[in-house]
Formats: structure tokens, C-alpha cells, sequence
């Protein structure tokens, strides 16, 4: 241990010196000997007062006492701390070894897809049974299984006449009334009653596809 003393209004003798570090030692033995300790003797008139405080890496003890002697003050102050550092001790020893919740999963339920549909959902109804010191009800749990591919969606059809041209119209004609109306399809029949198709592809250049 790391020792700091202190006298006030008092000379601090090989005896005190030797005392403290007897119940020091005592006490090193139960919070180890790494810790940091400060003990400052106060005397006042008639009155001996003795203040040790040991400081862990965990934890800090103080402790002080008050007598018309200054070794009755000092003995009283170590044994003091040496109860506080048994206390801490136990105390911390009993929330390490507090037993961890006992956690069981069991599966209760599983449903099973039926074989018509591919895109079927895997649900597993998994039942926590948690038993704690403080009497901590079961949880259930859903836990879902999804298929590695997803279904291809039905199209959605919408019937339009936009794209059909009423009246019969040149090639220039049809390409300006597709473009006025937004359409990447435009169908139109030119003046000799031939069915065309104008399709915008997706570099933005217009096709015509003849009808046969």
C-alpha cells in the first residue's frame, strides 16, 4: 500500500507510524495492496481524532474516530475500516456470484408451408421459459423464417386508349403525337391503312415496327 500521513496540531511518532501499518496490513489482506491510503491525525486541546482513507480501484473506505489517546483513536479508526472492507467484500463477492437466469428456448409450434404456394412463410412460435430470482414470467416469441427468393409479383394491367392514334397520320405526325401525349408506345395506322408502331427505346431513339 501507497502511505500518505498527516499530522494537525500533532507529531506523527515511529509508534503511530508503526501501529497504522499494522492494521494496514490487516486490512490489505482483504482489499489488496494496491490501494491508496491517506491517515491524518488531528489533535485538538484534549482530543485525538484519527481519519484513515483507503482508496481501490473499486472502492473507497474512510473511517475516523475520536479519543483522549491518539493510539485508542488510531486502533479505534482500523478496526472501523477493517469492518467496512469485510462489508464490501462480502457484498461484492455475493453480486459475482449471483446465479445467471436460467434461459431455455423450446420451440412450442411450427406451421409448415403448404406445397401449392413457393412463397410460403416459415413461422415458429419460439417459447421462453426464463427462470429468474425474482420470479420473472415466460415471454413468447415469434421468430419468422422468410424463403431465400421472393415472389414475382402479378402485373398490374390498365387498359388506356393514350397510345392509339384515332385518325390515320404520317410518320412525322405520329412521332410529334407521341411525343405531345408522353408515350414510349404510340400505335397509328398511316394513310395507305398500314398498322404502325412507334417504341421508344431506352437510349431515347424512336423504332418503327411495322405491322404485318
Amino acid at each position: 500500500m501507497n502511505v500518505e500521513y498527516t499530522g494537525r496540531q500533532t507529531t506523527i511518532t515511529k509508534k503511530l507510524k508503526l501501529q497504522a501499518e499494522a492494521g494496514l496490513e490487516r486490512i490489505a489482506k482483504i482489499v489488496g495492496s494496491s490501494a491508496n491510503v491517506h491517515v491524518i491525525l488531528t489533535t485538538d486541546k484534549y482530543r485525538h481524532n484519527a481519519e484513515v482513507t483507503v482508496q481501490t480501484r473499486h472502492q473507497k473506505l474512510v473511517a475516523s474516530c475520536e479519543a483522549t489517546e491518539m493510539e485508542v483513536a488510531l486502533h479505534d479508526t482500523l478496526a472501523k475500516l477493517e469492518k467496512q472492507a469485510i462489508r464490501h467484500k462480502k457484498k461484492f463477492g455475493t453480486i459475482k456470484r449471483h446465479p445467471k437466469a436460467d434461459v431455455k428456448g423450446e420451440i412450442a409450434e411450427v406451421v409448415t408451408p403448404a406445397p401449392r404456394k413457393v412463397a410460403a412463410v416459415k413461422i415458429a412460435a419460439v417459447k421462453i421459459a426464463t427462470k429468474t430470482s425474482v420470479g420473472r414470467k415466460a415471454v413468447p416469441m415469434l421468430v419468422h423464417s422468410f424463403p431465400s427468393q421472393s415472389p414475382l409479383a402479378e402485373p398490374h394491367i390498365v387498359r388506356s386508349t393514350d397510345g392509339i392514334a384515332l385518325r390515320p397520320m404520317s410518320l412525322e405526325e405520329a412521332v410529334k403525337e407521341a411525343a405531345f401525349r408522353d408515350r414510349d408506345v404510340f400505335v397509328f395506322r398511316d394513310h395507305g391503312g398500314r398498322a404502325m408502331v412507334l417504341h421508344r427505346k431506352r437510349d431515347g431513339k424512336m423504332e418503327l415496327i411495322e405491322v404485318p
